[in-house]
C-alpha cells in the first residue's frame, strides 16, 4: 500500500514530540523525518536522530542545491529544514512517513507533497500551553515570551489542517492520530480490531 505522507505541526510546548514518540513506540514501522537545523543542540540531542545539525553555509547550499522540502526562520532565530531525499526515498519505499514541522513548514510540504494529510496539534487550554512550555526548561523566559507570541499566531491557523487533535493525554492524542492516519499495523492494532 501506498501511504500519503503525515504533517504534524502545533505550537510550541503543545507535545509534538511527546506525542510522535508515542506513535513510533506504538507504530515502529512508521519512519519520522529528521529535520536540519543551524541552531546548537539541546542537552541530550543527539546528531542524525534528533535534528541535523549544520553551520549557516551548509544549511545555505541545502536551499542552494533545492535538497529542503521546506525551511524556515524559527522564532526569529534559527533556521530549520526538511530534507527530501530521505522523505521520498522513504515513501518510494511505502513507508508510513511523518513530518513533524512547525506551521511555516507545515505549510511549505503542504505545498509540495499534495496528498499529504495534516494534522493540528493544539492544547487544552492557553494556561496548560504556557505550563508546559515553561515547564520544559530548555528556554530563558525571553525565548518563552517569543514562542508564547508565536504559539497565539498559530493556534489561529489550525482550521488551515484536516483534523484539529487536542493534547490532553499522550496516549489519548496517539491513538486519535493513529486513528485518523490509518497508520499502524502492530500487534497492539490487531488485538483491537
Amino acid at each position: 500500500m501506498i501511504w500519503p505522507p503525515a504533517i504534524l505541526t502545533g505550537p510550541s510546548g503543545v507535545g509534538k514530540g511527546t506525542v510522535v514518540a508515542g506513535l513510533v513506540a506504538r507504530c515502529p514501522e512508521v519512519w519520522v523525518s529528521v529535520s536540519a537545523t543551524t541552531r546548537p543542540p539541546r542537552p541530550g540531542e543527539r546528531p542524525g536522530l534528533s535534528y541535523h545539525f549544520c553551520s549557516e553555509a551548509e544549511f545555505d547550499h541545502l536551499i542552494e542545491q533545492d535538497r529542503l522540502l521546506e525551511w524556515a526562520t524559527v522564532h526569529g532565530r534559527a533556521r530549520y529544514g526538511t530534507p527530501a531525499e530521505p522523505v521520498l526515498r522513504a515513501m518510494a519505499a511505502g513507508r508510513q512517513v511523518l513530518l513533524e514541522l512547525d506551521l511555516a513548514g507545515a505549510r511549505s510540504a503542504k505545498a509540495r507533497l499534495a496528498e499529504a494529510r495534516s494534522v493540528f496539534l493544539a492544547p487544552p487550554s492557553w494556561p496548560e500551553l504556557v505550563r508546559r512550555l515553561s515547564g520544559r526548561g530548555t528556554e530563558s523566559p525571553a525565548d518563552q515570551a517569543r514562542r508564547l507570541a508565536t504559539a497565539r499566531a498559530e493556534l489561529a491557523c489550525a482550521d488551515e489542517f484536516d483534523v484539529v487533535l487536542i493534547n490532553r493525554e499522550v496516549d489519548e492524542t496517539v491513538a486519535a492520530l493513529v486513528e485518523f492516519l490509518g497508520f499502524c499495523h502492530g500487534p497492539n492494532d490487531q488485538d483491537q480490531e
